[in-house]
């Protein structure tokens, strides 16, 4: 910010600033769910993108059909609670329940049918002409059938368990994104019904051998066979004695949103397994049936699982294109992005331990293009340095098989304290991380859940030496999890330093959330829900005061808080430029007259999930130089007001000049991967014009990293 000198000098633009009208009409603003169903289209615009290599494009296709069934289990679930609770107040754009719902249902049936369409028209047949094919059962040789019937009696056949319907077997409970069948018999006393769980050890795709499969000689062919192809041709084995009639395929989606009172430790671990137990048996938000089932069938089965109408989804086989993922796996590499070796930078390789390393310069990595293995590193060698007194760390999602865990067990003995903050509410991460919360107290690891009421997203590692006679501490800050699967496919940035005052305003985070800290100030960091929205919007304001000569930048995965918004409408009016990189769901909408002319939104969905959030002030250092935050936190009243969240300064001018320039500014003005947001909501997927250069912000090898690279990492190290 500018000194307070400045600040006077500028009281009557400030003035004028705060008496403009609150901007909160319902037309200046974008519905949040509909704005994440946009950025699932873009996600599945990558599976119709010629550019992208094929498996790629299968692979987009899974991902925007599991980000569908999540956005039911969460989002529409949320809502849904809300209307059955009475609860009819508006979103900020002036929707109801009941107006979200309508929309919803009409977009995601929509998107579903492009689904499909490009499986059946697009992708399937591309496939086939790369020697991968998927066949009807009913179209194989009488080998192939004989083949598949023979492994259905092996494989299959074991595994199935029908379930009777009548008046002495109950309506069975159905899992939450199952495949189901509904299977109906006849017999000398009259139709019967009943349901058969597909499970999910099972693949999805049954390949018929290589022996048999037909093709070229360059690669190797596969030729597939749906799994409840291979079920339904060989139902009579299941019910010996009746005539099977007619086979459906279902699938439901259950209510995920779990809700968790405030609990002590142990009472919370408690909490979270019982919500978990209560996921299974979540009311049902979504029934998916074929449109071969008649509606005699489908009204019966609503009936059952207590389903209106408008919640049941009429769609082409197969169901699930979550499954799609197993294509993934086929060794074709041709067909697949090129691989690539991230760097290591050649102050960590010449430096003999990280901390040297970290004494002599602020250091950033931005992954994928820089290794995570750093940052493993960071934590195996504070576990292993005996001059070590102290390790604090936040998890977050951690995944199942984590290096920093393994460091953290192996550093636990009497002169050294170790102590991690593991959030057990982390959505779909929550069994999980109990399993390494307990693994890690079994060890002797101080472990603790957080603040009371709050989720603890912030990404933090706390390292303290002595040195001399002195302790120095050594800190990682980060905008991404401590996930080394992710950091591969995942961009964001990791800043290592030993700032005394960055490091003292983490050990004040830390006493937040493992002590009874009130800590109110912190001399460098925004901290949620503390002071990062006043800040923010300070700095915002800021920039306004500066008229045309103000600027804006900032990249997030989403926003959607009314009152950085507004700050945001305020600067444009002002005449400031405010450039907007945002991944998913945007509450603002730009390019309204005499609102958000000089706003421009951008959302790049491409080869890695974008994930840093980063955030330029062009006057807000306390000189009144430009300055850049990054962190955990997207602008959002969930972020800002319910999460533990850190955004850090980024000092070194070189750094912030790479943050700036290698990163903000490429993203801006990439013509390939980016598409526009219009002022309606919708988005506009950019080319370059005429005579222009190609500009793809995901082209290897990426932008040069922030410092000189030495050498490659080991790939088991990457």
């Amino acid at each position: 910010m500018p000194s307070s000198k400045a600040t006077k000098s500028k009281k009557a633009q400030a003035k004028e600033l705060d008496s403009q009208p609150l901007l909160t009409g319902p037309a200046l603003y974008r519905n949040r769910e509909l704005s994440w169903l946009e950025f699932n289209r873009r996600v599945q615009d990558e599976a119709l993108d010629e550019r992208n290599p094929l498996l790629e494009r299968v692979k987009f296709l899974s991902i925007s059909s599991t980000n569908l069934d999540e956005f039911f289990a969460v989002r529409v679930a949320g809502i849904k609670e809300q209307q059955l609770s009475g609860i009819g107040s508006l979103t900020a754009d002036g929707l109801t329940p009941a107006d979200q719902l309508s929309a919803i249902r009409a977009s995601a049936v929509e998107m579903s049918v492009r689904q499909r369409r490009c499986w059946h028209e697009d992708l399937q047949p591309l496939l086939r002409r790369q020697g991968i094919a998927f066949e009807p059962f009913d179209t194989l040789s009488a080998s192939e059938q004989a083949f598949l019937s023979d492994y259905f009696k092996r494989q299959i056949y074991p595994v199935l368990t029908p379930q009777a319907v009548d008046a002495g077997h109950p309506f069975p409970h159905i899992s939450s994104l199952s495949l189901n069948m509904l299977i109906v018999v006849e017999d000398a006393r009259g139709q019967h019904v009943a349901r058969m769980k597909i499970p999910p050890v099972l693949p999805r795709f049954i390949e018929i051998p290589p022996s048999t499969a037909h093709g070229g000689d360059d690669h190797r062919q596969y030729r597939f066979v749906l799994l409840e192809e291979v079920i339904e041709a060989n139902l009579g084995s299941l019910f010996p004695g009746k005539r099977v009639t007619s086979a459906y395929m279902f699938r439901i989606t259950r209510d995920a949103d779990l809700e968790f009172r405030d609990a002590a430790n142990e009472s919370l671990i408690k909490t979270v397994e019982d919500e978990l137990e209560r996921r299974h048996f979540g009311f049902v938000v979504r029934l998916t049936v074929e449109p071969a089932m008649p509606d005699g069938w489908r009204i019966w089965l609503a009936e059952r699982l207590d389903v209106p109408a408008n919640d049941v989804y009429i769609l082409d086989r197969p169901l699930g294109f979550a499954d799609l993922m197993q294509l993934y796996a086929l060794d074709r590499p041709e067909l697949k992005d090129v691989p690539f070796t991230p760097r290591v930078p050649r102050v960590i390789v010449e430096s003999p331990t990280i901390f040297d390393a970290i004494s002599r310069q602020d250091l950033m990595l931005y992954h994928p293009y820089d290794s995570f293995a750093p940052v493993i590193d960071l934590i195996r060698q504070a576990s292993a340095d005996e001059n070590v007194v102290a390790i604090k760390q936040t998890l977050y999602r951690i995944g199942s098989h984590s290096p920093i865990i393994e460091a953290l067990l192996e550093a636990r003995d009497d002169e050294k304290q170790v102590a991690v903050l593991v959030e057990l509410k982390a959505r779909f991460d929550e069994e999980s991380n109990i399993n390494w919360a307990r693994a890690l107290e079994k060890a002797g690891v101080h472990v603790a859940y957080g603040v009371t009421g709050l989720k603890t997203h912030c990404k933090v590692i706390l390292v303290v030496r002595r040195e001399g006679d002195k302790l120095r501490r050594y800190v990682h800050l980060g905008t991404g999890n401590y996930n080394p699967s992710t950091a591969r496919i995942y961009t964001d940035l990791s800043m290592m330093t030993d700032d005394e005052d960055i490091a003292s305003d983490v050990s004040d985070v830390f006493n937040l959330l493992t002590g009874y800290s009130s800590q109110t100030e912190y001399r460098k960091l925004l901290v949620a829900p503390v002071n990062m929205r006043s800040r923010t919007i300070e700095l915002i304001e800021n920039e306004a005061r500066h008229g045309s000569n103000g600027c804006v930048t900032m990249k997030m995965n989403s926003l959607s808080d009314p009152r950085i918004i507004q700050a945001l409408y305020r600067a444009s009016q002002a005449g400031a430029k405010v450039d907007l990189i945002v991944r998913g769901i945007c509450c603002l909408r730009p390019g309204m007259p005499g609102i958000s002319d000089n706003i421009r939104v951008i959302s790049i969905v491409g080869r890695f999930l974008e994930h840093p959030r980063i955030y330029y002030f062009a006057h807000g250092s306390p000189k009144g130089d430009e300055c850049v935050y990054a962190g955990s936190a997207d602008l959002m009243p969930r972020n800002l007001d319910y999460r533990v969240e850190i955004l850090f300064p980024v000092e070194d001018p070189g750094l912030l000049k790479y943050v700036k320039t290698e990163i903000l500014d490429a993203q801006l003005r990439d013509n390939t991967r980016a598409s526009e947001m219009q002022a309606n909501g919708s988005y506009v997927r950019l080319a370059p014009e005429k005579g222009e250069p190609v500009r793809d912000s995901h082209s290897l090898p990426g932008p040069r990293g922030p410092h000189v690279t030495l050498r490659a990492v080991p790939p088991i190290l990457a």
